[in-house]
């Protein structure tokens, strides 16, 4: 049985929304049978924490043409996180937790990435050339910042800011998907835990899911979170010391319903204890931030 979950849409309008800057209009680009550029799941949830999906949708601005590829393409992983949304909004329901849901592709502008990083609209990914990507000029970059980007980026911090206001300091959760094979390298591991310097959630959510000796979980890995490539806990948990992890779930986990589900109780209920613990009430010490 599906979920039903309240949530509320956020256009571009021109207006500043919380901090974050934009550059150029996003008004032309999306049609009016375009879907908004984020999706805020249970957004009064109660818990001291917030879940970002930066790779929830696979969906292409009608005046983009489908960045000319076809529909086995924007199905690929190049394209989204397979199961992610379906994760987050279980999380969300589980923790009582706000989740942000982009609402557009990874290939049309990289919500996990700055808007002048190379690879925030690739021309190739894993091998599939992008036609629509190539020769862009900055206008065109601007716009799709203007219309897909700014929008979710201003809707988490304007969540975080709402969560803040009642008096916490909320834990952001990045919630993302990985392939099971990466450059014929079969990937072992059935969940990854990112982190950068502050390795609070990480090393107690690491502890909470190692209960389950059946799991294989990667610490760092497939990738790191001290790579200087992120965006979002790099710009909206790790410079106001805000407790943070990232989550990296195999794909072929979560392509399911039935194993969106199965994963989200699993390490929801590993992230219920690890939300509990009295080291995560706190903003980190400002000595542990400069060293990062």
């Amino acid at each position: 049985m599906l979920v039903t979950f309240r949530s509320i849409d956020f256009r571009y309008s021109g207006a500043m929304i919380g901090t974050v800057p934009r550059q150029g209009s996003g008004r032309d680009l999306l049609g009016p049978d375009d879907p908004p550029a984020v999706t805020v799941a249970n957004p009064d949830g109660t818990a001291p924490a917030v879940l970002l999906c930066d790779h929830a949708s696979n969906r292409v601005p009608s005046a983009l043409d489908d960045l000319g590829l076809n529909e086995a393409a924007r199905s690929r992983h190049i394209a989204w996180d397979i199961g992610a949304a379906e994760v987050s909004r279980h999380l969300s329901e589980l923790l009582d937790a706000p989740a942000l849901l982009s609402g557009y592709s990874r290939l049309v502008i990289d919500c996990n990435r700055s808007v002048d990083d190379p690879t925030a609209m690739r021309q190739i990914s894993d091998g599939t050339i992008v036609p629509g990507n190539r020769g862009l000029d900055a206008a065109a970059r601007a716009q799709r910042a203007a219309a897909c980007y700014w929008p979710y980026h201003s809707a988490v911090t304007a969540t975080i800011e709402r969560v803040t206001a009642r008096g916490f300091v909320p834990a952001i959760i990045s919630i993302h998907t990985c392939t099971p094979v990466m450059k014929g390298f079969e990937r072992p591991w059935h969940v990854g835990v990112l982190s950068n310097v502050d390795r609070r959630m990480a090393d107690l959510l690491i502890a909470e899911l190692a209960r389950d000796t059946a799991l294989c979980i990667g610490d760092n890995q497939p990738y790191s979170g001290l790579d200087p490539h992120g965006y979002s806990i790099e710009t909206h948990a790790l410079p106001a010391g805000r407790p943070n992890v990232l989550l990296e779930i195999r794909q072929d986990l979560v392509d399911t319903q039935h194993g969106a589900r199965h994963w989200a109780m699993l390490i929801g209920t590993a992230l219920l204890a690890v939300m509990a613990h009295p080291d995560l009430v706190q903003a980190i010490g400002t000595e542990v931030r400069a060293a990062s």
